[in-house]
């Protein structure tokens, strides 16, 4: 029982971050409305892993982030379907501008 409990509040928290519109925005805005409940708005992680400078995502490809930004593996999200490719690659540019890449 404890386990369902856990499981449905992870996805409350999961589908709350995906609710707001992410039309017409892009790198840091889009970042805030789209990826911050779970990734942090620092990059520190939280539902989601880190993302900022020294995390795993630091040292993927910016094809391989792009990639896992559309299909949305584990817990997270696809957002093929709900972002735009320039928008993807604005989220990539900014994930970079804060790693210091």
């Amino acid at each position: 029982m404890r386990v369902v409990l856990v499981a449905i509040m992870l996805m409350t928290v999961v589908l709350a971050g995906c609710g707001e519109s992410s039309e017409g925005k892009y790198g840091e805005d889009l970042f805030g409305t789209t990826c911050a409940h779970c990734h942090g708005s620092d990059l520190a992680g939280g539902v989601g892993p880190p993302l900022g400078a020294g995390s795993n995502a630091a040292s993927l490809s910016d094809g391989q982030i792009a990639g896992v930004i559309s299909v949305g593996p584990g817990a997270m999200p696809a957002f093929a379907n709900r972002l735009t490719g320039e928008q993807v690659d604005s989220l990539i540019d900014y994930l970079r501008e804060r790693q210091g890449s």
